[in-house]
């Protein structure tokens, strides 16, 4: 299982949130610091957030994602894009992979054609209040089945996809075990995020295979240890 240290960029600060909202905000500082201690204690993949642009603010984001991709380890990107131009900017800023959500809803054609154009570097973004969709950095709730939406994912071409609980994000509730293996019938490989809390969390979905796991709160709290974690993990 492949562990991803979680950071999300809000006006130029690495933060958390909890349950998505951005009132409920923690900053941990400088973006390219939390990088770097994360890949001194192992990490092999990072998951970086444009929190600003989920929220539909101009940011600075893409430069900052430059210097931390030039520190070497792959990055997975999301947050923001809105248009075929935001999605090959964050490419050609650096990421390895762009997580695509709510130009998924709102522009399909935009979706489709970063799939065919990117193929699996492209990954779906699949954030679920109550088994729909959330968009617009959770604040917008759809009609839109998360389940249905990962199938059509697959069958366009998408291998990836990003599950997350927003009713468990930064809250260390511990992690939606069911509903995240639910979503791998998609035939999609689930990266699960929202609510891991501990190592207990991590073994139960390693338990189940799935693909691999995003690390927020928990990491920059302490009560996971990602080195730790990582082996753990293999």
């Amino acid at each position: 299982m492949i562990l991803f240290p979680a950071i999300d960029i809000l006006e130029g600060r690495a933060v958390r949130l909890l349950y998505g909202r951005r009132e409920n905000v923690t900053d941990y500082g400088d973006p390219v610091d939390c990088a770097k201690r994360w890949i001194g204690e192992g990490a092999e993949f990072l998951h970086v957030v444009d929190l600003s642009g989920a929220f539909g603010q101009k940011s600075a984001f893409n430069a900052t994602l430059e210097r931390i991709a030039a520190l070497g380890v792959p990055v997975q990107s999301g947050g923001g894009l809105r248009s075929s131009a935001e999605i090959s900017g964050r490419f050609e800023a650096g990421a390895s992979r762009v997580v695509l959500g709510t130009v998924c809803v709102k522009d399909p054609p935009v979706y489709r054609a970063a799939v065919a154009r990117y193929g699996e570097n492209i990954v779906a973004g699949i954030d679920a209040k109550d088994g729909k969709l959330a968009v617009r950095g959770w604040t917008e709730e759809t009609e839109k089945d998360a389940f249905a939406f990962g199938r059509e994912a697959r069958r366009l071409g998408v291998k990836y996809a990003v599950f997350t609980d927003v009713s468990r994000d930064g809250a260390l509730s511990g992690v939606n075990v069911e509903a995240t293996v639910k979503m791998r019938e998609t035939g999609l490989q689930i990266v699960a995020s929202g609510g891991v809390r501990g190592m207990d969390d991590l073994l139960a979905l390693k338990e189940r295979n799935v693909y691999g796991a995003i690390l927020g709160r928990a990491l920059y709290t302490g009560d996971v240890r990602l080195r730790t974690a990582i082996e753990a993990a293999k």
